[in-house]
């Protein structure tokens, strides 16, 4: 979206914002920009559409009818700024061009908000239960949940499920603790890792743990090697893997 260059400088600046109903920013937009599709769209005709934040709408000169604008609010999430010549010139930065004359470099700043990144990514990821980590920037990519620590059968599956997952490159995360159940259940899907496999001693009695995909709920029940089959179907890449 167009934006204010502020103390920065320069004569045109961008920013990119994450739709979300709690952010700070007011985005006015044509509502075609929400049936795009991302993959596919040409640059040239996504330029081509109106969008800026709240400093730069111009409610008598918007060149869209109100049926066709949109108002949300959003989360910024980076900001990039033209600076043209400004600070080249007085920097003496300066280069010579085909025909050997000194010209000053074009200029322009990048950035990127990390900490409102992951803001972000949960305002526009999750559910009434926490979390849901998309696969390519959660923490970990596998939770292997241990519900009766101390019980020799869970110990011994749930070490060998995590040092497998490690072994094939993929980052998983034990949770161990002497905690109930439920609560830990209930952290797993606050946090969001992508997928939980959960062992205990009922389910090992049958020699089977469940395996969840938190984005879904699906809930398996089938042998650990086959849920070290179900949770690297996916790239190692796409899941966590390091």
């Amino acid at each position: 979206l167009r934006a204010e260059t502020g103390p920065i400088g320069g004569n045109l600046s961008h920013e990119f914002q994450i739709l979300a109903k709690t952010g700070e920013s007011t985005l006015y937009y044509d509502k075609k920009l929400e049936t795009l599709n991302p993959e596919t769209i040409d640059p040239n005709e996504l330029q081509s559409f109106y969008a800026a934040v709240d400093d730069q709408h111009d409610e008598k000169n918007c060149p869209i009818s109100n049926e066709d604008l949109k108002i949300s609010k959003g989360i910024e999430v980076g900001h990039i700024f033209y600076f043209g010549t400004k600070y080249s010139e007085k920097l003496n930065a300066f280069v010579q061009n085909k025909s050997g004359k000194n010209i000053p470099v074009h200029m322009g700043s990048y950035g990127i908000g990390v900490s409102r990144l992951v803001g972000g990514i949960i305002e526009a990821s999750h559910d009434e239960k926490g979390i849901i980590w998309p696969d390519s920037v959660a923490p970990f990519g596998v939770a292997v949940v241990n519900l009766k620590p101390g019980s020799d059968v869970c110990d011994k599956a749930c070490q060998s499920l995590y040092d497998e997952l490690k072994a094939i490159g993929i980052d998983p995360m034990l949770d161990d603790r002497d905690e109930r159940p439920g609560a830990k259940l209930a952290a797993m899907d606050l946090i969001g890792i992508p997928w939980q496999i959960v062992i205990g001693p009922r389910g090992m009695e049958n020699g089977m743990v469940e395996v969840k995909r938190r984005k879904t709920g699906e809930i398996q029940e089938v042998s650990p090697s086959e849920a070290l089959k179900l949770v690297t179907g996916l790239s190692r890449k796409k899941i966590g893997a390091r």
